[in-house]
């Protein structure tokens, strides 16, 4: 059973968290303690914590790992943070589809905040049943991002998500950030690894991959609405970043 080596990791778990436990590399959850400045996490299919590294229960208000496993959000972080974690993870749990780079917050009971970008994945066993997932958030003061520029990026991300039917030229994205074009470009590659217009482009794709699994809105109106010139513009731009056809994607999806 993959467990991260600690002493204070519980001799025992329960069945979800087990499926979950067995499904997980152990080199995978071993390295994920080396890490410094990232929280990680599995939570099995109920949301309970399976695993964690210390830099997870540095953010919490609990001394050790035996103290936070078994524990749900709820448990550990202000209401409001934890009911959108919990909306997170039902999200990939239903979808089958990662969470990436997603700006967050966060902040413990009774504790200081702190900025992050976290990503989600869903874990599927051998037999290919869904057991949990597991999540990464990188503390992003490490790379000495101050609030303001952290308030800027996620005044750009909100403004994006918006504005995704839109047009938007890089000094649109500067005016939603609040800085020049110059500025803009350098927090956007510090923050997401991308360029402006690559943030856009992925905030596209990913809208119109949700739009593609939870509506039965034509592929036509999902170019439209996600803001791609036309249908086939949408099908190659959405074929050469995932794959597949927006149509192959959907039937798969849905199967």
């Amino acid at each position: 059973m993959a467990s991260l080596p600690d002493k204070s990791t519980p001799p025992r778990t329960w069945p979800d968290g087990e499926a979950l436990l067995a499904a997980l590399s152990p080199a995978m959850v071993d390295l994920m303690d080396e890490l410094s400045s990232t929280m990680f996490c599995a939570k099995d299919v109920t949301g309970r914590y399976v695993l964690v590294n210390r830099v997870f229960v540095a953010r919490t208000n609990e001394r050790s790992r035996r103290a936070v496993l078994g524990k749900r959000a709820t448990d550990l972080f202000v209401p409001q943070l934890a009911e959108r974690y919990d909306q997170q993870d039902a999200e990939v749990l239903r979808t089958g589809r990662p969470l990436r780079n997603e700006l967050e917050l966060i902040r413990r009971l009774g504790g200081t905040p702190g900025w992050f970008l976290t990503s989600k994945l869903p874990v599927h066993d051998a037999a290919g049943h869904l057991v949990g997932l597991v999540s990464v958030s990188q503390d992003l003061r490490e790379d000495d991002a101050d609030d303001a520029s952290m308030d800027s990026m996620a005044r750009l991300v909100a403004g994006i998500e918006e504005r995704l039917g839109q047009a938007l030229t890089v000094a649109d994205l500067a005016a939603l950030a609040g800085c020049t074009p110059a500025v803009l470009d350098r927090r956007v590659r510090r923050v997401f690894s991308l360029s402006p217009r690559q943030l856009v482009l992925r905030a596209r794709v990913d809208r119109a991959a949700e739009l593609l699994v939870g509506s039965d809105s034509p592929i036509a109106e999902i170019a439209v609405v996600t803001g791609f010139y036309d249908q086939p513009a949408f099908t190659r731009t959405f074929a050469r970043l995932t794959g597949e056809t927006p149509s192959s994607f959907r039937r798969r999806a849905r199967r």
